[in-house]
């Protein structure tokens, strides 16, 4: 049967949905007349609306029999399921189309989770998410991930503060979960160490910390007296707090515009590696050997390998189980930024 008109489905979240665009260009650019539909929440909407290999999306708003019943009017030949839960294999059981479904390594992922026992392929998700395609014929072009910015959404420099326009660092300091962030008093220490400007790049839910590393970096009238002593020790971090000031598009253009960048295990990271940025990822209570480090770009990894309660988890909670967060609190920041 030949195969025109594909599916794919990814609900969430915004890392995840950056992973799958080798997925999406390379259908659509190995398939003769393929018609490339990509289905995922509302919420999602502008991570994919300018992406030029994606010929219609399909989201989802509460009413997933509304959308099942938009879904089947489209007739698709084959349906590429990269969330696999069960909302998605409802609406591929309800479509009555061939396709596959990506393998979440749930028992893999539970055994290093609960036993430490590493049966984990060593092998990048986006790779295994292209297993789902290779019936068709598809293989991995090596392009890397994609993110494109709407026209309206690319951030002119001239937008920020003089200080700022001509280099900086962007610093991802967000994530949903507390125990894949750092503290405040890391961020601030890692700040420092940075000794760059610095673009804090997050949330409305991050601007208060935001707001506490800017206060803490802040000079004014009572710090004149130790400006001089800052320049002496060559102390050059100066922080612009753009948590919750910009969408995630416009972050996305900033960080793009950044000469490098730093993030937690979160989805401004993904972002970065679709631009192919030089990345200084921080990992807590999760692991790269998850597989979703940077892919296809410069990257260094920050993460405590000295203690044995990691992983915790394979997503986060709200705090340490253990009460200690040593993951974060004793994690070593060991680099060097021309």
């Amino acid at each position: 049967m030949s195969i025109k008109k594909i599916l794919i489905i990814r609900f969430s979240s915004i890392g995840d949905i950056v992973l799958t665009t080798p997925v999406i260009r390379n259908l659509k650019t190995q398939l003769d007349d393929a018609e490339v539909h990509f289905c995922t929440k509302k919420a999602f909407h502008s991570l994919l609306v300018a992406n030029p290999y994606i010929d219609k999306i399909h989201l989802l708003d509460d009413d997933l029999s509304a959308l099942i019943q938009q879904l089947r009017q489209e007739d698709f030949d084959y349906v590429v399921d990269l969330h696999n839960n069960l909302r998605t294999r409802i609406i591929k059981a309800r479509l009555k189309t061939d396709g596959r479904a990506f393998n979440k390594l749930n028992l893999e992922k539970w055994l290093m989770v609960n036993l430490k026992i590493n049966k984990l392929p060593n092998r990048h998700i986006v790779d295994r998410y292209m297993d789902t395609v290779a019936p068709l014929g598809i293989k991995m072009d090596n392009l890397g991930l994609d993110y494109f910015i709407p026209d309206d959404e690319n951030v002119s420099l001239s937008r920020l503060p003089d200080a700022f326009r001509r280099e900086y660092v962007a610093f991802a300091i967000g994530a949903q979960h507390a125990t894949k962030r750092l503290p405040l008093n890391r961020l601030i220490e890692l700040c420092d160490k940075i000794n760059k400007p610095i673009i804090l790049l997050g949330g409305k839910e991050d601007a208060e910390t935001g707001d506490q590393i800017v206060k803490f970096f802040g000079r004014n009238e009572q710090s004149q007296p130790f400006e001089e002593g800052l320049l002496e020790l060559n102390k050059k971090t100066i922080i612009y707090n753009a948590c919750g000031k910009f969408s995630i598009n416009e972050s996305a253009s900033l960080v793009k515009q950044a000469r490098y960048v730093f993030s937690h295990d979160t989805g401004l990271m993904h972002i970065a590696a679709a631009f192919k940025k030089e990345i200084f990822s921080i990992w807590g209570n999760t692991i790269p050997l998850f597989g979703m480090y940077p892919y296809r770009t410069r990257f260094t990894v920050f993460e405590n390998n000295r203690i044995n309660c990691r992983p915790c988890s394979k997503i986060g909670y709200n705090k340490c189980p253990k009460g200690h967060f040593k993951c974060m609190n004793e994690v070593t920041f060991d680099f060097y930024l021309p």
